[in-house]
C-alpha cells in the first residue's frame, strides 16, 4: 500500500532541499507519494546576507522569537511519515523554523505522525538539536530518526567559506582556493542511502530501530571538541541575546557581539579547546560517551 510523505523545509540556499529530495528518492522509486513544501517567510531574510543584516537576527534566533510564515497547503491531513528540515542559526534553531513549530495547522499533521528530523550544517548543530526535541515532544510526534549532514572541513577553514557564501550568495571557493563552502556534494548524494535504511520501517511502519541504524552508518555522528565549544558559546551567545534585546541602541551592541565572536572564534576557543584536549579529555571519556548517548535520545 503506498504511504504518504511529508517533506518540509526552509532553504535560502537551496542546499537542504536537495539533501531532502536525495533522502527520499527511496521512497519515491518504491512508489510511494512524498509532497514537497518549501515554506516561506511573510517577511523574507536578505540572501545574499549583508554582515548586519545577518548579526541583527541573533537575538530573535536564540531567545527562540518567531516571524510570520506565508501561508502553505498541506496535500493531506494526515502523513505516514514526516521529513522534518531544519537549519541551526546562532547555534539555535532558525527564526523560519521556530515559527513553522508554532504554526497551529502543521503542529495538527505534526502530531501522532512519526518524524525524521534531518539538518545540513557548516558543523554546529547539537544546540539547535536539544532544542527542537522537547518542541517535538510537545507537539506529540513521534520522533524516529535524525540525520546531522555537516561541511567536514576544519573549522577555522569553513567559518571563512561559510560566510563568503552567505554575503556573496554563491557556493564558490573563496579567494579561488578555500574548499567549497557547506555540505559536500558526495555527501548530499550519499544521503539516498539513508533513505534506503529507513523505506523498511516506512513500509512495516515500525520505526523501533531506525536511530540505531542511523547512528550505526553515522548519518549522525556528534563530534565532542565542536560539542565542547558549542557547550561554552550557547550559555554566552544566551547571555549576549537577553542583553541586547533589553537595548535600544541595538545596533551598537550588535557590533559587539560581532566582535566578540570573532575574538571568540579565532582566539578564545582554541586556546580553551587545547587546555580541554590536553588535561581534562583524557579522564572524561565515560561523560563524552553518556553525553553523546543522550544527545541522541529522541525523547
Amino acid at each position: 500500500m503506498s504511504k504518504k510523505i511529508l517533506a518540509i523545509y526552509y532553504s535560502q540556499t537551496g542546499q537542504l532541499g536537495e539533501i531532502i529530495s536525495n533522502f527520499c528518492k527511496p521512497f519515491i522509486a518504491a512508489g510511494h507519494e512524498v509532497d514537497f513544501v518549501q515554506y516561506h517567510m511573510q517577511q523574507e531574510f536578505p540572501f545574499p546576507w549583508t554582515t548586519k543584516s545577518f548579526f541583527s537576527v541573533m537575538p530573535d534566533c536564540v531567545l527562540g522569537n518567531i516571524k510570520p510564515l506565508k501561508p502553505f497547503s498541506l496535500k493531506y491531513e494526515k502523513y505516514d511519515l514526516i521529513v522534518l528540515g531544519y537549519q541551526p542559526w546562532f547555534l539555535s534553531p532558525s527564526i523560519p523554523f521556530n515559527s513553522l513549530m508554532h504554526d497551529e495547522n502543521f503542529l495538527k499533521v505534526l502530531a501522532d505522525t512519526p518524524v525524521i528530523t534531518l539538518t545540513g550544517v557548516r558543523n554546529m548543530w547539537t544546540n539547535a538539536f536539544e532544542k527542537i526535541k522537547p518542541m517535538l515532544i510537545n507537539a506529540k510526534a513521534n520522533h524516529v530518526g535524525t540525520i546531522a549532514l555537516f561541511d567536514r572541513n576544519l573549522n577555522l577553514v569553513s567559518i571563512f567559506t561559510i560566510f563568503h557564501w552567505l554575503v556573496g550568495g554563491k557556493k564558490d571557493r573563496y579567494l579561488g582556493f578555500f574548499p567549497l563552502p557547506g555540505v559536500s556534494a558526495e555527501d548530499i548524494a550519499g544521503t539516498e542511502n539513508f533513505g534506503k535504511l529507513a523505506l523498511p520501517y516506512l513500509e512495516k511502519n515500525e520505526w523501533g530501530g531506525l536511530k540505531q541504524e542511523f547512528i550505526n552508518v553515522k548519518a549522525v555522528d556528534p563530534k565532542y571538541h565542536l560539542m565542547f565549544i558549542e557547550g561554552k558559546a550557547g550559555i554566552m551567545f544566551k547571555i549576549w541575546a537577553n542583553v541586547i534585546s533589553k537595548k535600544q541602541n541595538k545596533s551598537f551592541w550588535l557590533a559587539a557581539f560581532k566582535y566578540y565572536l570573532l575574538i571568540a572564534l579565532f582566539i578564545a576557543a582554541p586556546i580553551v579547546w587545547v587546555i580541554n584536549m590536553l588535561i581534562f579529555k583524557p579522564f572524561l571519556s565515560k561523560h563524552i560517551r553518556r553525553k553523546k548517548e543522550m544527545l541522541l535520545k529522541l525523547n
